[in-house]
Formats: C-alpha cells, sequence, structure tokens
C-alpha cells in the first residue's frame, strides 16, 4: 500500500491506529491539499486500496476528512 500511496499526487503519509484488545483500527492518510485528497477518492486510487483489504474489514470502512489544525513535533 505504501509505494501505490506515495505515488498519489500530494501524499505525505499516515498512520495506521489499532486497539489490540477490540480489533478495531483507524487509518490517518496526510495530503498536501485538500483537492489532492478528492482526486486520490475519484481516480479509482481509494478503491483499489480499500480492496486488498476487503478481506479483513468487519464491515465498510467510514471514510471521514479533517482539516490538520494542529501538528506537534518533539
Amino acid at each position: 500500500m505504501v509505494p501505490a500511496a506515495e505515488k498519489q499526487k500530494g501524499f505525505r503519509g499516515g498512520y495506521l491506529l489499532t486497539d489490540r484488545a477490540t480489533g478495531k483500527g483507524i487509518s490517518i492518510s496526510l495530503w498536501e491539499t485538500e483537492a489532492d485528497m478528492k482526486a486520490s477518492e475519484t481516480s479509482g486510487y481509494l478503491q483499489e486500496q480499500i480492496a486488498k483489504f476487503g478481506g479483513l474489514f468487519a464491515g465498510p470502512p467510514i471514510r471521514e476528512a479533517f482539516e490538520v489544525s494542529a501538528h506537534l513535533v518533539k
């Protein structure tokens, strides 16, 4: 998944957060612009990535978009 993501215009990184006790996970991708994020959704890239891991999901993924309002790095 990472090599394909890195080829997408505006892709800046991502995180996969997992709760080992419940098996729940959250995937966060970071994009340069909202337009770049939306282009990844309409180009078929996102659907292709979801299909690769579809067997691991208990249900269809829920997609939400948020703007980064603060970034703290030590």
